[in-house]
């Protein structure tokens, strides 16, 4: 029998070359079974398969939908390679927003009108424009794992969303003095401590004796304390950084120098509470009368200090362990000086300057050109300087 039905399906049942085939009809008739019988005797007698080509591995996990592609990501790429903080973050994102969306789409039909139309969506929501863009950093790095794991021919481009210039917040030095007065013990030794070196919450927690050299007086930055994780990890740059100290601060932490253990201990002697902490600096900050600050905006505040002092871009990154330079670059702004002394160029004084100079040293390398025969003249030349006098 060419057709048949089976549990209320119609089937093609054919033999060609010893080989039977058995198809499920897609249109579930007896007229469409015969139909279909007639097509397959047709595939076979032109020499054409009618089975469904065998998809390679990679064809098939790039079938595979974004949920399920997620979940393997996380696990084998993220978890090992991002600090315990970034792991809780992206499955945050994973897990109430990505998934949600994309959960259900094939690797590789995901698409730029896609992305574009997730944008859209959670701006509906309200959510700004910085945690949007959050969101589709974890998406790209997930895809661009995926082109990398999948072979996939190409994956969407992503638009981040337009972000206004940060805003630096920071303590004049009279606010810095105040805050100081009105803290005591281990809280006023922090606070001092990331003013006068920039230190993260974490790493100022994490500070140990052994991370201070006495002789170079410099403080090497190793550790961090993350509340999460509930135990110490590697500096948010993931890499060391040294930084001076100054006399002030070696001076007070000399006076209290111990052979080994951590530097700030509560009364128990026990490590520090970072929560704890930033409640006793918005404490004091509310019975002086400035503006409320955590730890770091302490931070901060070293690093505008310095900008203003007139310190480089480049050392500020160093002493921050920023990664990148453009992180850094938020604090330019405060640097007036660099461009003031550009703007005073237009001054008649230093025009007049300026272009009598020019003048003179044109007069003077015409001199050197018709004297030029011999090395001797030039240099019986009178100094440079002494003609400027």
């Amino acid at each position: 029998m060419a057709v048949r039905k089976i549990k209320n399906s119609w089937y093609v049942d054919i033999t060609q070359n010893y080989i039977r085939y058995r198809k499920k009809s897609p249109d579930n008739s007896k007229v469409g079974a015969r139909d279909y019988e007639s097509f397959l005797r047709q595939k076979l007698a032109r020499g054409e398969s009618i089975n469904a080509p065998q998809l390679d591995k990679n064809e098939i996990d790039r079938k595979q939908k974004f949920k399920d592609f997620v979940l393997k990501w996380f696990e084998i790429y993220v978890k090992n390679n991002n600090k315990h903080s970034e792991i809780f973050r992206k499955k945050y994102v994973l897990q109430r927003h990505l998934i949600p969306f994309f959960g259900k789409t094939q690797m590789d039909k995901i698409t730029s009108m896609q992305v574009e139309s997730y944008k859209a969506s959670k701006l509906a929501t309200g959510l700004s424009n910085k945690t949007i863009n959050n969101h589709l950093n974890v998406l790209s790095s997930c895809l661009h794992t995926a082109q990398d794991w999948l072979e996939l021919k190409t994956i969407p481009k992503i638009k981040l969303l337009r972000l206004p210039p940060p805003k630096t917040v920071f303590l004049s030095q009279e606010e810095c003095d105040r805050l100081l007065t009105n803290t005591s013990g281990v809280c006023r030794e922090v606070i001092f401590t990331a003013l006068k070196t920039g230190l993260r919450l974490g790493e100022l927690i994490a500070l140990d004796w052994s991370d201070i050299n006495w002789n170079d007086k410099t403080l090497t930055v190793r550790h961090s304390w993350c509340d999460r994780k509930k135990g110490i990890v590697t500096p948010k740059s993931n890499r060391e950084r040294h930084i001076p100290l100054t006399d002030e601060l070696y001076k007070k932490l000399l006076q209290k120098r111990q052979a080994t253990g951590l530097i700030f201990v509560d009364g128990r002697n026990k490590r520090l509470d970072g929560k704890a902490i930033n409640r006793e600096i918005i404490n004091a900050c509310k019975k002086t009368g400035i503006k409320e600050v955590t730890c770091h905006t302490l931070r901060h505040t070293f690093a505008s200090h310095l900008v203003m002092a007139g310190a480089p871009l480049k050392a500020i990154q160093e002493l921050l362990g920023h990664s990148e330079i453009q992180t850094t670059m938020r604090y330019a702004h405060l640097s007036s000086s660099s461009l003031r002394e550009a703007v005073y160029l237009l001054e008649p004084v230093q025009k007049e300057i300026s272009r009598n100079f020019r003048h003179y040293m044109g007069n003077r390398l015409k001199k050197v050109d018709k004297f030029s025969a011999h090395p001797k003249h030039i240099i019986a030349q009178k100094p440079l300087i002494k003609a400027i006098k």
